[in-house]
């Protein structure tokens, strides 16, 4: 039997309430699945956490973390609480850092029964991997003086070991789906860091000779997003571009509340970590109408890197045909609760 043990973190908001959605799902997966064991362990580390204890997380934290198969978070964040740059900054992008989560990857795709903003959505299924580690998002950088002379200065970081990491990646994944890999760059406007990943892109093309390759600039490449989504396969970008795309894909799907991520260590010295694009959204907390979908299709993504795409598919196709036949939170224009919504795929599930 195989076993996997797995960090829980609910976190803040609706992660308390679509978390456990989530292991519900898992367990009945287990249970139909008969050779999968799941065991949970959970941690109330988040905003309230920091309220209590001054810190997001406890000093030794990361030693809890590092020895489990995965971490599965649920969403991060109270600004009424904590302010945003402390509540990321000390947990969910310390976990990222910490445990060399290089890479990113953030999949849309139409589904049934979504009523997704796009006039033809022409059934697009694509994915996005993110250089997770620098690049835009680095830390270097600083402030001097004040008023009228104040400087801010940010430096975008791009390691020739980081950019071509997140692009083998992107030809692997593409190898296994559709054999297309497009890369998003800017380099007639940002002068030293997109033309150097437009050349990382071309030296490691060479080693991809199956794979089909194309090449677009960021801001025409958000506008095809919209236009023609269904033309992508694999989309590499770096992690500005990756965040920003990555939320235009859940857009065109529909909702937010339904895409899914996760954050992949490649060198397998620590963990992974699997968490739903969407915030911790308290305006809805508490009301048992939060959508679970985005939370239980990144469990999807969890068991696909365990290695358990059957179950993978199977459970992204009850995820489907339960949003198909009207079975919906509000945010989709349903009147399913949380509960309903999660009690009806657990049900599908066990009828396989």
């Amino acid at each position: 039997m195989k076993k996997y043990e797995i960090a829980v973190i609910p976190g803040d908001g609706i992660g308390k309430e679509v978390v456990p959605a989530a292991l519900e799902v898992l367990q009945t997966l287990s249970a139909v699945h008969g050779g999968l064991q799941f065991s949970f362990r959970e941690f109330p580390w988040s905003c309230d956490y920091y309220v209590e204890t001054g810190k997001m997380m406890p000093d030794d934290g990361l030693d809890i973390l590092k020895n489990f198969d995965a971490i599965f978070l649920g969403a991060v964040g109270n600004p009424h609480l904590v302010p945003d740059h402390i509540s990321l900054w000390e947990l969910l992008l310390k976990i990222r850092r910490s445990f060399e989560q290089v890479i990113n990857i953030r999949p849309a795709r139409y589904m049934k029964g979504l009523a997704s903003p796009l006039q033809n959505p022409k059934d697009f299924d694509l994915i996005v991997v993110r250089e997770n580690s620098e690049g835009e998002y680095s830390e270097v950088g600083g402030r001097i003086h004040k008023g009228e002379d104040e400087v801010a200065i940010q430096n975008a970081v791009f390691t020739r070991k980081g950019t071509e990491r997140a692009m083998r990646y992107a030809f692997e994944l593409a190898g296994k789906r559709r054999g297309h890999v497009t890369s998003a760059t800017k380099s007639n406007g940002i002068f030293h860091s997109m033309p150097f990943w437009d050349e990382v892109f071309q030296e490691v093309k060479q080693d991809y000779p199956e794979v089909e390759t194309s090449v677009y600039h960021i801001d025409a490449l958000a506008a095809f997003f919209v236009t023609r989504p269904e033309t992508f396969d694999v989309i590499v970008a770096s992690n500005l571009f990756g965040d920003i795309l990555t939320d235009i894909g859940a857009a065109i799907m529909g909702s937010i509340g339904i895409a899914p991520a996760a954050n992949i260590n490649l060198n397998g010295k620590y963990p992974s970590m699997f968490e739903p694009v969407h915030g911790s959204a308290p305006d809805i907390y508490g009301k048992g109408i939060a959508n679970p979908i985005g939370q239980i299709w990144t469990a999807k993504m969890m068991l696909d890197h365990f290695g358990e795409w059957e179950l993978g598919h199977q459970l992204l196709d009850v995820i489907e045909a339960v949003i198909a036949d009207g079975i919906k939170t509000p945010d989709l224009g349903g009147s399913a609760s949380t509960q309903e919504v999660t009690g009806e795929i657990c049900q599908r599930l066990k009828a396989l």
